[in-house]
């Protein structure tokens, strides 16, 4: 991936109602609290259609508003074509995720794409979906996402500071 500043996010999961709409408001806070002066687009999506226009799910809402966060207004879409164009960088939640990212993305975006876990921590790990789980699962993804943001913001404010010179975190 190349050096330019990271001024757009899509953060994608399968039905855009659980993972990724969390990540999307987790990471939104984490930012915000950092204070970096710099705005940062976000958004989240989905690679199936099937949940288009559905609010996240009531678990993933509440844990989040447990934390202070609300993503009530939030709305499931797909992932278009001109999200390719859009987004700097394009987090998966998960490798099945990527794969299907990876596959619909034009041959130039394709580095684009990332796990989220492994981009923002070093560690190739999926986000599991818990969306047949109880509250315990949703709390247990908060955290992940909640840690990940905490390392893609922390890595995102480096990459912005870096002079140009190589960086081993990156």
């Amino acid at each position: 991936m190349s050096k330019k500043p990271i001024n757009s996010i899509l953060f994608v999961c399968l039905g855009n109602i659980c993972r990724s709409p969390l990540a999307e408001g987790v990471f939104g806070d984490v930012w915000a609290a950092r204070e970096e002066g710099r705005h940062i687009l976000l958004d989240s999506a989905a690679t199936s259609g099937w949940e288009v226009g559905s609010a996240p799910d009531p678990r993933s809402m509440a844990i989040a508003a447990h934390h202070g966060i609300d993503i009530s207004r939030q709305r499931a879409r797909k992932v278009t074509p001109q999200d390719f164009h859009r987004f700097d960088l394009i987090l998966g939640m998960d490798r099945s995720n990527v794969a299907d990212l990876k596959a619909a993305a034009p041959a130039t975006m394709r580095d684009r794409v990332h796990l989220f876990l492994e981009f923002a921590q070093g560690k190739a790990g999926d986000v599991p979906d818990p969306y047949y789980d109880g509250p315990e699962a949703f709390a247990e993804v908060y955290r992940m996402i909640r840690e990940a943001s905490e390392a893609l913001a922390t890595r995102l404010a480096a990459r912005a500071s870096d002079s140009g010179q190589a960086s081993s975190t990156m």
